[in-house]
């Protein structure tokens, strides 16, 4: 395992929070900017199925995202290099929200992010998120 340095850290963070928050604001070209054509993904909303590609999360992004406001938090982050190609980003993420009728609210979702760095740019790979109960 290689020794993450404080620098590549920080950047995998603030590449994960410009795509949480291309994901709240329904940022489709930010969205498809920062992630791999391929990717894949075990969320919720697969039902437990392996989801391949772009195609499923872009019906989201169509739909004009989430309504109301939004604010997403990464608690307790854990980055791990595996080599200086491919990173791992662990974390709880809470989303706070107002929707139409003014009432505030807040999710969990436990996520793990897989990036891959190709020609200099970090590409969003692979990511499993779950929402407890």
């Amino acid at each position: 395992m290689n020794k993450v340095t404080d620098s590549t850290k920080e950047e995998l963070l603030r590449v994960t929070e410009r795509l949480l928050q291309s994901v709240s604001s329904a940022d489709w070209d930010t969205y498809q900017e920062l992630c791999d054509p391929t990717l894949t993904a075990f969320e919720p909303e697969g039902l437990g199925h392996l989801i391949e590609g772009m195609d499923f999360h872009r019906f989201y992004f169509d739909q004009g995202g989430h309504m109301g406001q939004h604010n997403n938090t990464i608690v307790a982050p854990h980055v791990r290099l595996l080599n200086d190609e491919v990173a791992v980003v662990s974390y709880v993420r809470l989303v706070q929200s107002i929707d139409e009728s003014n009432t505030v609210g807040t999710q969990r979702f436990e996520e793990t992010r897989l990036w891959q760095k190709r020609d200099g740019q970090w590409l969003h790979v692979h990511f499993h998120r779950s929402s407890p109960t």
